[in-house]
């Protein structure tokens, strides 16, 4: 994972601090394997986040892999109270399948954040199928039936040094509502 994308899931822990400030929240971090790191860190400095890593692979920062990767059917609907992705969506064949997914994971009022590559060499994990703009983050929340609070890319220099820029991250953050 390159720093920008961190810096966004970061951000949206202070969102989901500020709109869901009471009790524990279950968290599923979809696209999970520890590849160059994960965002699992964010949120274990409280006890308040229960922290479940989805993968299709086996790896590190692995808790959970669906027998389909289209289907997760051994988690419950409406089980988790933010769902968070990064740089796993340009990798998945059929993303709005999976999105549909999180649309029936995501608890009521819950929360949403996806982060995607607009652009970049072609980096195979196994496969390296999109990329993505604000108005296709738009597209899969509304085939999920999330709302869209906040769909942008970064367009221009990051700052960061680590090559961040290279991928122009596009992130979305949804919410469903209730």
């Amino acid at each position: 994972m390159h720093q920008s994308s961190y810096e966004i899931v970061k951000r949206f822990r202070g969102l989901v601090d500020k709109v869901l400030p009471n009790g524990k929240l279950s968290v599923l971090d979809v696209g999970s394997c520890g590849v160059n790191g994960t965002y699992k860190e964010i949120f274990a400095d409280s006890d308040r986040y229960i922290y479940t890593g989805l993968d299709v692979v086996p790896g590190p920062n692995v808790d959970f892999i669906p027998a389909d990767p289209y289907c997760w059917s051994e988690l419950q609907d409406g089980s988790f109270d933010v769902i968070i992705s990064g740089q796993a969506f340009e990798h998945i064949a059929f993303p709005w399948r999976t999105m549909e997914q999180i649309g029936l994971k995501l608890k009521k009022g819950g929360l949403v954040c996806i982060v995607a590559p607009s652009r970049g060499p072609e980096h195979r994990y196994p496969v390296d199928c999109w990329r993505f703009y604000p108005d296709g983050m738009r597209a899969l929340a509304e085939w999920a039936k999330l709302e869209v609070l906040e769909a942008s890319t970064s367009w221009g220099k990051t700052g960061f040094r680590d090559g961040s820029d290279q991928w122009g991250d596009t992130f979305c953050v949804m919410r469903k509502g209730g």
